[in-house]
């Protein structure tokens, strides 16, 4: 069964094709990079019309890049939620008029649920299995959410046990990079310049949460670093950087290097690691706290080395999976995974589905 998977939820308009929900025949990412970089982030209108011009292009090329035509598809799943709404639209509308134009069933898709079978889809690729139940963090720009996850043949269950009250940790990566003008997208160049730095050297407060402790909060942390950058007067070197990009758009390491103290690498390594430790502590206190088996780390931040790193050392007795980099960040394999339950099920929408900027899983 070809089931085709359409992804809007932000700024990369994806399709995919998954066959029978453990083979990956096509990809498809259109990326909105160089639309949104120069704000310093993802602009919601701009991503509507981008998702516009690329909507038909990018789901004719997985369908075609599948070696199937739209007759072939068993079904079409479309991410329904949460996200940006204008967004969402441009995805979930384009999926509606190809299910009503060759009557192929619709599938309405959380967009958290399809980074939790992004794991799951790839280690049904390789004929491995979770064994559950299991702890899921999902972790990336626009969430931070931790569910306890039960499965009985193809049924799941998710029970939300944690999530940010503030900013999602994707967000204060690309906030904090903003902020020492790193650019936009600022996770992965944290990334690469955290290893030149020493973690330890700054010690950050850790947020302690009243009512739930499994709750995040990394708006402190945020303003903890604007403190310290205020402090160390870093303007200068800050304007540095952002005459760089503003030359080139993706400076290489050296370049980074050229242009950045060993104080500020230090900073950039000590935030990183905060937020790193404050997402194992939780993930781990949450497993203590219930019957799980295994850990699954999936979103943006996944892609993360250093979480990764200290995830796979860490987690003790509880296995860890990741899902590869390409499905890390928004995709539409995900989707479609994650709708194949729901086809065996008969889930099956009608065209009054509606997109829903806030929906819970």
């Amino acid at each position: 069964m070809f089931l085709l998977g359409i992804e809007s939820s932000c700024d990369e308009t994806a399709a995919a094709v998954v066959e029978s929900g453990e083979r990956l025949l096509s990809n498809i990412i259109a990326s909105q990079f160089d639309t949104h970089r120069r704000y310093g982030g993802v602009v919601p209108e701009l991503a509507s019309r981008e998702h516009l011009r690329a909507i038909v292009p990018v789901v004719r090329q997985a369908v075609e890049g599948a070696g199937l035509s739209y007759r072939d598809l068993g079904a079409i799943a479309v991410t329904r939620g949460p996200g940006l709404v204008g967004s969402l639209l441009v995805g979930l509308v384009y999926g509606k008029a190809l299910s009503l134009s060759f009557d192929i069933p619709l599938i309405g898709v959380n967009h958290i649920e399809g980074h939790i079978h992004a794991v799951l889809l790839e280690l049904r690729e390789k004929q491995q299995e979770i064994e559950f139940p299991a702890l899921a963090l999902v972790v990336s720009g626009g969430h931070t959410h931790m569910y306890y996850v039960r499965r009985d043949g193809s049924e799941y269950d998710y029970r939300l046990i944690g999530r940010t009250r503030d900013d999602a940790a994707g967000e204060a990566f690309d906030k904090v990079a903003k902020l020492l003008g790193l650019g936009y997208p600022g996770g992965p160049v944290i990334d690469r310049l955290a290893p030149y730095g020493d973690p330890e050297a700054i010690h950050f407060t850790r947020a302690k949460m009243k009512g739930n402790d499994l709750d995040f909060s990394f708006s402190g942390l945020k303003t903890a670093v604007l403190r310290h950058v205020q402090a160390a007067g870093m303007a200068e070197e800050i304007q540095r950087r952002r005459a760089l990009l503003r030359e080139n758009p993706r400076p290489s390491v050296e370049q980074w290097l050229e242009i950045t103290p060993k104080s500020t690498l230090d900073l950039i390594a000590s935030f990183q690691q905060t937020v790193t430790e404050e997402l194992l502590r939780h993930a781990l206190r949450a497993a203590e706290q219930r019957d799980v088996r295994s850990l699954i780390v999936s979103g943006g931040v996944a892609c993360n080395r250093r979480l990764r790193e200290r995830f796979s050392t860490l987690a003790g007795p509880y296995p860890v999976y990741f899902p590869s980099p390409k499905l890390s960040t928004d995709n539409a394999a995900m989707i479609a995974a994650a709708a194949y339950p729901k086809f065996l099920k008969g889930e099956f929408e009608d065209l009054s589905l509606a997109a829903d900027a806030s929906l819970s899983l």
